[in-house]
């Protein structure tokens, strides 16, 4: 049996990593958690349950623990698979482009790129945005367990950013901002990430779709498989 070690002084924070390393090397369920790092059940269970939430760790078709999409490597390789494609999204479509993934109860931006000129849509990376509102809001709630209830769009809304594989919002986050999302998955089907193009509602009349989802759901396709 191994035992985790109390480098940093902060017990929760090194149990925690103890867990995310154990899984990382070896998906395991909890049982095999707790034998490799020596940790009680219940402290295992509780942690690995809150890395799940943040997308450190994420459960394997079989149950398991494994490494999640937010967890540093994996975050680094997705950004690295994603850059090209979001130059060329920018190239033609000569909008906002931004990467999202689910972290917690919100989505955090992780990778943009923006027009050299004109007016356009800046978000940060780094900022942290509603799963309430906006077409990646509703690609997070399409294909993860996210309760809508507060949310300005509707079920039947998120059926249909599942069926069609994008989805579209018009001044729903932000008065005269339009987007358009996309999922992208890792090798198991899992959702790792949103991509968007946003912008302007004026340019992007007569519909986001009817503009760009060819466009955006080719890039998604395109990380996707580089993943």
């Amino acid at each position: 049996m191994g035992e985790y070690s109390e480098i940093s002084g902060i017990k929760v924070l090194d149990r925690a990593v103890a867990i995310m390393m154990a899984a990382a090397n070896r998906p395991s369920n909890l049982n095999e958690l707790c034998e490799t790092t020596g940790l009680p059940r219940a402290t295992t269970h509780r942690l690995a349950t809150a890395l799940e939430a943040h997308r450190i760790l994420t459960r394997t078709p079989d149950g398991k623990w494994g490494a999640g999409p937010a967890l540093p490597g994996n975050r680094d390789h997705l950004i690295e698979a994603a850059g090209p494609i979001m130059d060329k999204l920018l190239a033609d479509t000569g909008e906002s482009v931004q990467l999202y993934q689910l972290s917690g109860s919100s989505r955090t931006c992780i990778a943009t790129r923006e027009p050299e000129s004109g007016l356009h849509n800046v978000v940060p990376v780094g900022r942290q945005l509603p799963l309430t509102s906006g077409s990646a809001a509703r690609i997070f709630a399409a294909f993860e367990d996210i309760d809508i209830e507060n949310a300005t769009f509707s079920v039947e809304d998120v059926e249909r950013a599942r069926s069609n594989g994008y989805s579209e919002s018009i001044e729903e986050r932000e008065a005269g901002l339009a987007s358009i999302s996309a999922p992208v998955f890792d090798p198991s089907g899992t959702l790792v990430a949103v991509i968007s193009v946003s912008g302007s509602a004026e340019r992007f009349r007569p519909s986001p779709s009817e503009k760009y989802a060819p466009l955006l759901a080719d890039a998604a396709q395109k990380l996707t498989a580089r993943l």
